[in-house]
Protein backbone atom coordinates (compact mmCIF):
# COMPACT_ATOMS: atom_id res chain seq x y z
CA UNK A 1 0.00 0.00 0.00
CA UNK A 2 1.35 3.43 -0.91
CA UNK A 3 1.09 6.30 1.54
CA UNK A 4 1.92 9.92 0.83
CA UNK A 5 4.23 11.77 3.17
CA UNK A 6 5.49 15.35 3.10
CA UNK A 7 8.91 14.33 4.43
CA UNK A 8 9.61 11.11 2.49
CA UNK A 9 7.39 11.36 -0.61
CA UNK A 10 5.43 8.22 -1.44
CA UNK A 11 6.29 5.24 0.73
CA UNK A 12 5.28 1.64 0.11
CA UNK A 13 4.23 -0.03 3.37
CA UNK A 14 2.89 -3.46 4.07
CA UNK A 15 -0.38 -3.75 6.04
CA UNK A 16 1.45 -5.72 8.74
CA UNK A 17 3.79 -2.73 9.27
CA UNK A 18 0.97 -0.45 10.38
CA UNK A 19 0.78 0.33 14.09
CA UNK A 20 -2.68 1.00 15.51
CA UNK A 21 -3.12 3.65 18.20
CA UNK A 22 -6.89 3.33 18.88
CA UNK A 23 -6.99 6.59 20.85
CA UNK A 24 -4.52 8.46 18.67
CA UNK A 25 -1.74 10.45 20.31
CA UNK A 26 -2.00 13.40 22.69
CA UNK A 27 -2.99 16.34 20.50
CA UNK A 28 -3.57 14.06 17.50
CA UNK A 29 -6.60 11.94 18.44
CA UNK A 30 -7.62 11.53 14.79
CA UNK A 31 -4.26 9.95 13.87
CA UNK A 32 -4.79 6.30 14.69
CA UNK A 33 -2.70 4.45 12.11
CA UNK A 34 1.04 4.95 11.92
CA UNK A 35 4.10 3.38 10.37
CA UNK A 36 7.64 3.55 11.77
CA UNK A 37 10.17 4.64 9.15
CA UNK A 38 13.96 4.61 9.44
CA UNK A 39 15.99 7.79 9.14
CA UNK A 40 18.53 7.40 6.34
CA UNK A 41 21.01 9.75 8.01
CA UNK A 42 20.77 8.70 11.66
CA UNK A 43 20.10 5.12 12.74
CA UNK A 44 19.15 6.22 16.28
CA UNK A 45 16.11 8.13 15.00
CA UNK A 46 12.91 6.73 13.60
CA UNK A 47 9.96 8.59 12.15
CA UNK A 48 6.44 7.75 13.23
CA UNK A 49 4.45 8.67 10.13
CA UNK A 50 0.68 9.01 10.25
CA UNK A 51 -0.81 7.04 7.36
CA UNK A 52 -3.81 9.35 6.94
CA UNK A 53 -2.05 12.72 7.25
CA UNK A 54 0.99 13.20 5.01
CA UNK A 55 2.06 16.27 7.01
CA UNK A 56 2.33 14.45 10.36
CA UNK A 57 5.60 12.65 11.09
CA UNK A 58 7.18 12.58 14.54
CA UNK A 59 10.85 11.94 15.26
CA UNK A 60 11.12 9.15 17.85
CA UNK A 61 13.94 7.37 19.67
CA UNK A 62 14.38 4.66 22.24
CA UNK A 63 14.81 6.52 25.54
CA UNK A 64 17.17 3.86 26.84
CA UNK A 65 19.66 4.78 24.15
CA UNK A 66 20.00 8.31 25.53
CA UNK A 67 18.96 8.12 29.19
CA UNK A 68 20.84 5.70 31.43
CA UNK A 69 18.49 3.88 33.78
CA UNK A 70 15.31 5.09 32.06
CA UNK A 71 12.33 3.69 33.96
CA UNK A 72 8.84 3.16 32.57
CA UNK A 73 6.11 2.95 35.18
CA UNK A 74 2.58 2.70 33.89
CA UNK A 75 -0.55 1.59 35.70
CA UNK A 76 -1.41 -2.08 35.35
CA UNK A 77 -4.70 -1.04 33.73
CA UNK A 78 -2.75 0.60 30.88
CA UNK A 79 -0.81 -2.60 30.24
CA UNK A 80 -4.01 -4.64 30.35
CA UNK A 81 -5.67 -2.37 27.78
CA UNK A 82 -2.86 -3.31 25.42
CA UNK A 83 -2.90 -7.01 26.36
CA UNK A 84 0.67 -6.64 27.66
CA UNK A 85 1.46 -9.34 30.19
CA UNK A 86 4.81 -7.67 30.90
CA UNK A 87 5.26 -3.94 30.16
CA UNK A 88 9.02 -4.54 29.98
CA UNK A 89 8.41 -6.58 26.81
CA UNK A 90 6.96 -3.56 25.00
CA UNK A 91 8.80 -1.36 22.56
CA UNK A 92 9.08 2.08 24.17
CA UNK A 93 9.70 5.20 22.11
CA UNK A 94 9.71 8.87 23.02
CA UNK A 95 9.04 11.89 20.85
CA UNK A 96 11.96 14.14 19.95
CA UNK A 97 11.42 17.91 19.73
CA UNK A 98 13.63 20.82 18.77
CA UNK A 99 13.36 23.93 20.94
CA UNK A 100 15.42 27.08 21.44
CA UNK A 101 17.11 25.32 24.35
CA UNK A 102 18.17 22.40 22.17
CA UNK A 103 16.81 18.97 21.36
CA UNK A 104 14.54 17.38 23.94
CA UNK A 105 12.96 14.01 24.61
CA UNK A 106 9.49 13.76 26.13
CA UNK A 107 10.16 11.12 28.77
CA UNK A 108 6.84 11.73 30.56
CA UNK A 109 4.53 10.69 27.69
CA UNK A 110 6.17 7.71 25.97
CA UNK A 111 4.72 5.63 23.17
CA UNK A 112 4.30 2.04 24.35
CA UNK A 113 3.96 -0.48 21.52
CA UNK A 114 2.93 -4.13 21.78
CA UNK A 115 4.81 -5.38 18.72
CA UNK A 116 3.02 -8.72 18.54
CA UNK A 117 -0.37 -7.01 18.38
CA UNK A 118 0.90 -3.97 16.39
CA UNK A 119 -0.96 -1.94 19.02
CA UNK A 120 0.28 1.24 20.64
CA UNK A 121 -0.72 3.81 23.25
CA UNK A 122 0.73 7.07 24.34
CA UNK A 123 0.62 7.01 28.10
CA UNK A 124 1.85 8.92 31.12
CA UNK A 125 5.00 7.58 32.73
CA UNK A 126 4.56 7.60 36.53
CA UNK A 127 8.34 7.53 37.07
CA UNK A 128 10.02 10.76 38.12
CA UNK A 129 11.12 11.85 34.64
CA UNK A 130 10.89 15.21 32.85
CA UNK A 131 8.62 16.18 29.99
CA UNK A 132 11.59 17.88 28.35
CA UNK A 133 14.85 16.01 28.84
CA UNK A 134 17.51 18.10 27.08
CA UNK A 135 20.00 16.08 25.09
CA UNK A 136 23.59 17.23 25.56
CA UNK A 137 25.03 18.78 22.43
CA UNK A 138 28.28 17.52 21.01
CA UNK A 139 31.09 20.02 21.45
CA UNK A 140 33.35 20.45 18.44
CA UNK A 141 36.90 19.31 19.03
CA UNK A 142 39.40 22.16 19.18
CA UNK A 143 42.49 21.77 17.10
CA UNK A 144 45.78 23.50 17.65
CA UNK A 145 46.98 25.31 14.58
CA UNK A 146 50.50 26.45 13.84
Amino acid sequence: MLIRTSRFGQVDVQPEDILRFPEGLFGLPECRHWVLLADAENEAIGWLQCTSRPDVALAVVSPRRFVAGYQLRIPRSEAQRMALADPKAAQVLVIVSKHEGGITLNLKAPLVIHLGQRLGRQTINNADVPVRFVLPTAQPALRKTA
